[in-house]
């Protein structure tokens, strides 16, 4: 078990406890442990930790023979497992794929009882894509100025180019579906939405929206953590998760401003 993590002592367990690296990757585990613990530090940067279901342990294993996930596990019941697929060095695509996982722990979808559901998934794949890529945006920056490996700050331009590339491509499919001009694109497109329980293109699209809120207000994001605290989790029409959210919010004394955005900006388009 290695932690390389810079987090301050007093936080949440998620953020200060140590990470379990296993797996081949093709380096040595200590450098993969390191990014991991820089991009954990980026992801939850300016954003308080307000769940109740948090994780003690967050393991992550690289399995070449499967698409990244957070594994639903019965066992260790203390521990959040995220399987990421990359390949060697590849510390870009390591940050990448284990934000949006993280994003998926930090909303409470990490023990066996949190399998995808319809109709709303799609929110939360939504919420953990943008999450991501907002830690991403506070990597390059942190790797500038504070290279986790000697002599290394250039790959922070590495790291901002890998993430404009992929807000090109949302911002381009955001395009084609109209969705900055349209004000019919969630009904147009609702049951696209609700039909698909991983990253579709039309959950793509409305990061291109998400983002730039989240960018300029990060404490929307502690709502995250209210996330899922009731046994329907996402298998309940939007009106219904939403609301189950704001109270979820309420009891756990967080603003409860996430899942009100969410309605105005995207869901009444």
């Amino acid at each position: 078990m290695i932690s390389l993590s810079r987090t301050k002592a007093g936080s949440a367990p998620i953020l200060a406890n140590p990470v379990e690296v296993r797996g081949e990757w093709h380096a040595p585990p200590r450098s993969a442990a390191l990014v991991i613990g820089r991009m954990r530090e980026a992801c939850c940067s300016g954003i308080r930790m307000v769940s109740d279901r948090q994780p003690q342990i967050l393991r992550i294993e690289n399995c070449p023979a499967g698409p990244p996930a957070v594994w639903l596990h019965r066992d260790a019941s203390d521990t959040a497992i995220i399987h990421v697929d990359v390949g060697e060095r590849a510390w870009t695509q390591l940050a990448y794929q284990f934000g949006h996982e993280l994003g998926h722990v930090v909303s409470n979808s990490w023990d066996s009882e949190a399998k995808p559901s319809a109709p709303c998934q799609w929110v939360e794949e939504m919420i953990a894509e943008s999450f991501s890529l907002r830690g991403l945006a506070n990597l390059a920056a942190d790797w500038e100025r504070t290279p986790p490996f000697p002599g290394d700050a250039g790959y922070g331009k590495e790291i901002s180019h890998y993430r404009d590339n992929i807000l090109a491509q949302y911002n381009q499919i955001s395009s084609s579906q109209g969705l900055g001009t349209s004000s019919s694109w969630f009904t147009r497109n609702r049951s696209a939405l609700e039909g698909f329980v991983g990253l579709s293109d039309h959950a793509k699209a409305a990061v291109s929206i998400l983002l730039p809120a989240l960018m300029a207000r990060p404490a929307l994001l502690e709502d995250i953590g209210a996330l899922n605290r009731w046994p329907e989790r996402a298998a309940l029409p939007l009106d219904a998760y939403l609301s189950r959210w704001r109270a979820s919010c309420k009891s756990l004394g967080s603003a409860g401003l996430l899942p009100d955005l969410i309605k105005t900006t995207i869901c009444s388009r």
